[in-house]
């Protein structure tokens, strides 16, 4: 028996490795994170003034829609434009720079959906002393906590004038994101990041009367299809017929939010009629959220709040607020619920 059960014994040996190396090649190997690839979150923020092709100004057209030269006045060799109070702003100090501020927030992400907020200041302005400084508009952006970028070109400078430059022309305000992509694209740092820029929608942002601009650029600017949405900061005072008829193109596809003072109130009851003519709806109120086909009118009071209407309006800091509304655009994937 003794002899029998050692046989036994030999032949079972095999056998119990044999299982004991199969239960260890069962075992799964700890998952590994894939490799991070791709442009990655920005560590810190990037700011650049640079001088664009596609600028604003300088601007050696005519006025729209006559055969009036825009540049109608002459010192010597100096050429000026004659503004609506009469006022003359020479083209070498008023009409020639030709920089935008660009501005990526810290945590900007081109692996997230992301918007372009074109931002076009008022009158006597300059992008260093009110766009950066006193309106504080990248500071906004920031703490928005949206995946936004920044492109705010220089209109007149420093100056009481109105005009649109170049916007005036068909097809400018296309060439101007175009080249705003590709400029975004280099200050991130990484040509992977192209293709998202030259994907991302088109918010337009305007303040007081920088609203010459945005009205040629949505009535004849080209890329009709990246203008997601239009925010006028008391910035209505005329043309209300080109802001209708986008409006009207884009009412399921875009959005409309119009805050305002006494100072540009019966513009804004205009734009309403002419929605009301089209039957599109609109609110009077401000709404939960800018989701497309939002057409949102908030009266704020007092014309004296225009002078600050950037940073204090329905509440402190009014476009940061406003840009927060739009739904789809964090800088951060929020984790899903039981991750």
């Amino acid at each position: 028996m003794k002899r029998r059960a050692l046989l036994l014994g030999v032949f079972l040996m095999p056998t119990a490795a044999r299982a004991r190396t199969t239960k260890q090649a069962a075992k799964k190997p700890a998952a590994v994170a894939p490799p991070v690839t791709g442009p990655l979150p920005l560590k810190e923020a990037k700011s650049q003034l640079v001088a664009f092709n596609a600028s604003a100004f300088p601007y050696r057209g005519n006025l729209p829609g006559t055969n009036k030269p825009f540049l109608d006045a002459k010192d010597g060799k100096r050429r000026g434009h004659t503004t609506l109070k009469g006022d003359v702003c020479w083209e070498d100090t008023t009409y020639s720079d030709r920089r935008s501020l660009l501005f990526l927030p810290s945590g900007y992400n081109p692996q997230l959906p992301s918007l372009i907020v074109l931002y076009l200041h008022g009158q006597g302005a300059t992008l260093e002393r009110d766009v950066q400084a006193r309106q504080a508009v990248p500071r906004q952006i920031s703490e928005s906590g949206q995946n936004i970028a920044l492109v705010a070109p220089q209109l007149a400078l420093d100056a009481a004038d109105s005009s649109a430059g170049n916007f005036w022309k068909p097809g400018h305000f296309a060439a101007y994101i175009d080249e705003a992509a590709e400029r975004l694209m280099r200050l991130y740092g990484d040509r992977r990041a192209g293709p998202h820029f030259n994907a991302a929608p088109v918010v337009i942002v305007s303040y007081s009367g920088g609203y010459l601009s945005p009205a040629y650029a949505l009535e004849r600017g080209g890329d009709a299809h990246r203008s997601k949405g239009v925010i006028l900061m008391d910035s209505l005072y005329g043309d209300e017929d080109k802001f209708a008829a986008w409006a009207a193109a884009r009412r399921r596809l875009g959005f409309l939010l119009s805050a305002y003072t006494e100072s540009t109130h019966d513009e804004n009851a205009t734009l309403q009629g002419l929605l009301g003519k089209r039957r599109i709806p609109y609110t009077t109120s401000l709404p939960a959220s800018l989701t497309p086909g939002t057409m949102a009118f908030v009266s704020c009071g007092s014309w004296e709040l225009h002078g600050d209407f950037v940073t204090r309006a329905w509440t402190a800091d009014p476009l940061k607020a406003a840009l927060t509304m739009i739904p789809g655009y964090p800088r951060t994937v929020r984790a899903k619920k039981g991750t």
